[in-house]
């Protein structure tokens, strides 16, 4: 499991944005040493006993965990073997990010080796001023992440950061430009503020990375002007810091869950009000759900209001660029299936489209990062482009079924590897009869694999689906859908790309 996915799966699982630090510094260790007695230790000791007990009483709170290594450097080798025990201490499904703010280009491939290869971090953090150069060492290790620090909450900075003027900063340089030398699942940003207008221009100069606060709020208040600056429009992309102090004094799991609580009321609110606006389900935002949401049906995400369709800009862009290009084509066209509709449905054009390929991607992406699989399938061979594009960046592995078994060499049915009893999660481009990916999914559970989820690109709707549906439901696995017909047919219309009497036609097909 790569960085991210770890990440947002703690995200999820801990309905958590808070980010926790390890760093023993002595002023601090002291203090806290006072509190419990421990006064008459050794530095290493109180260190180590200051870290076990951080991470038992944050462990449900918190999403990662972020060590400073110079705190362990300074303290000689055995603070370095210190940072070895911390790492066997974190719970496994919880990322270690690495504070370091390396920007040596001499050293960076052996930092990289050191940090990825023996400590097994999941992340570290970066000194920009060398430019793509110093994250390329770094980006060569699939799966790992890389922060980018971007602004830094010194004020000695300022004149550096904000250089020439507040209207085009050097920081927001640096935000604009790091975001071409990795994908948003590899590298995001760590940005050092309490100011929540420098959040803003930094959320809106990187609408898709994740970024990490080094500071908190400074005054009642702050938190929430914060949140609301930097999440992004899913509702999360923010990850916090739980404070110092807090992490100094007694209570720290009683603390820590307060403020979780805390972020995710503002944050509920900060979705609500999103979704007045924007006309976005709530539901459709949030990573995690309420507790009275753990019931909710079976039946595709994309829903309906008032007769028509909720849907963030981005994905109204996406469809009239699909259609653009193409890949929506009227008449009459003859289905896999033998059917013949008033319409035809052609993705594989965007592969020669790599911007266009991306956020199609990130749709699918969207839906997948919820839901629990070991690997990804395609279905050959319309979605296997789709299915590797979504391998690397969920960073699961990638297996198929064939469509066809050879009766030579190894007579696989499903190809890649793989072991019995993994979860699968099966990806389509549409739905209609759902007859491929039935038989997808008959080759994959006789290898011995457990397949809960498809998700494709176009739920097409209609009785033949709803059959599709019902049979797939029988069988134990959910649908979900980037987009419906119906979906379609409103944005195309609305947007003046087809008239209301085609629209009507996609709404009516196979009634």
């Amino acid at each position: 499991m790569g960085f991210f996915t770890a990440l947002t799966d703690a995200m999820s699982s801990r309905k958590s944005l808070l980010v926790t630090g390890l760093d023993p510094n002595p002023e601090m260790l002291r203090s806290w040493a006072d509190l419990r007695g421990l006064n008459g230790r050794s530095l290493l000791s109180q260190a180590r006993s200051w870290c076990k007990s951080v991470i038992e009483e944050t462990a449900d709170h918190v999403c990662a965990y972020k060590p400073s290594l110079g705190f362990y450097q300074a303290m000689g080798s055995a603070g370095v073997e210190l940072l070895l025990e911390v790492r066997e201490l974190l719970p496994p499904d919880v990322p270690l990010i690495i504070d370091i703010k390396h920007g040596d280009l001499n050293s960076s491939s052996a930092i990289a080796a050191y940090l990825f290869q023996s400590l097994h971090a999941d992340a570290v953090t970066l000194n920009p001023f060398a430019g793509q150069d110093i994250a390329a060492p770094f980006l060569l290790y699939p799966g790992k992440g890389v922060f980018i620090n971007c602004h830094s909450s010194n004020p000695a900075a300022r004149d550096l950061q904000h250089h020439p003027d507040d209207h085009n900063p050097f920081y927001l340089k640096v935000v604009r430009e790091s975001q071409s030398w990795g994908t948003p699942e590899q590298l995001l940003l760590e940005v050092g503020t309490s100011n929540p207008a420098i959040l803003a221009d930094v959320r809106q100069a990187a609408p898709e990375r994740f970024v990490m606060l080094r500071s908190l709020w400074g005054e009642e208040g702050n938190l929430q002007c914060l949140l609301k600056n930097g999440l992004n429009k899913m509702g999360d992309g923010l990850l916090i810091p739980l404070p110092q102090n807090l992490l100094n004094g007694n209570k720290i799991n009683e603390q820590a869950a307060t403020l979780k609580g805390r972020i995710n009321r503002i944050r509920d609110q900060h979705l609500q009000e999103r979704a007045q606006t924007d006309a976005i389900h709530p539901e459709q935002c949030r990573i995690w759900p309420h507790s009275d949401q753990s019931n909710q049906d079976d039946s595709i995400t994309t829903g309906r209001k008032d007769g028509v369709t909720p849907i963030d800009q981005d994905l109204w862009d996406l469809v009239i660029d699909l259609y653009d290009i193409r890949c929506l084509l009227f008449g009459e066209f003859k289905q896999a299936s033998g059917e013949i509709f008033n319409y035809y449905v052609d993705l594989r054009q965007i592969i020669s489209d790599p911007a266009l390929f991306h956020r199609v991607l990130d749709c699918y992406a969207q839906v997948l990062r919820p839901l629990r699989f070991d690997r990804i399938a395609g279905i050959p061979y319309g979605s296997l482009p789709t299915a590797t594009g979504l391998s690397l960046q969920l960073h699961k592995p990638l297996i198929y079924p064939r469509k066809e078994v050879k009766a030579h060499g190894t007579r696989r049915m499903v190809e890649g590897e793989f072991k019995k009893g993994e979860t699968v999660a099966v990806v389509d481009d549409i739905l209609i009869t759902g007859g491929s990916v039935m038989e997808g999914i008959g080759k994959l559970e006789s290898s011995g694999l457990n397949v809960r989820d498809v998700v494709v690109f176009l739920d097409h709707g209609g009785i033949h689906d709803l059959r599709a549906k019902q049979r797939l439901q029988s069988h134990g696995v959910k649908l979900q859908a980037v987009l419906t017909l119906d979906t379609i047919s409103h944005v195309l219309e609305a947007s003046d790309r087809i008239s209301p009497h085609q629209a009507q036609a996609l709404r009516h097909t196979d009634q």
